[in-house]
């Protein structure tokens, strides 16, 4: 694996940490500004920052195995 390849890497998982934030985000901001009656939005948002978390983990564990290799 190249040295450019491992940065691409490097900036997936930077930009996947960084979705994953502002999903957390939007999270606490229902969970504090918005319930009880927001309710209904739990589900989605709750899902969309699962799945973001998932996808840096994902982008995380790609990194590590490459780093290793090298």
């Amino acid at each position: 694996m190249t040295d450019e390849d491992l940065k691409a890497l490097e900036k997936a998982v930077k930009k996947a940490k960084r979705i994953a934030s502002e999903r957390a985000s939007e999270l606490h901001d229902l969970v504090e500004d918005r319930l009880p009656a927001a309710y209904e939005e739990i589900p989605a948002t709750a899902q969309a920052t699962y799945d973001a978390c998932q996808a840096w983990a994902e982008a995380s564990a790609k990194l590590k195995a490459a780093e290793a290799t090298t």
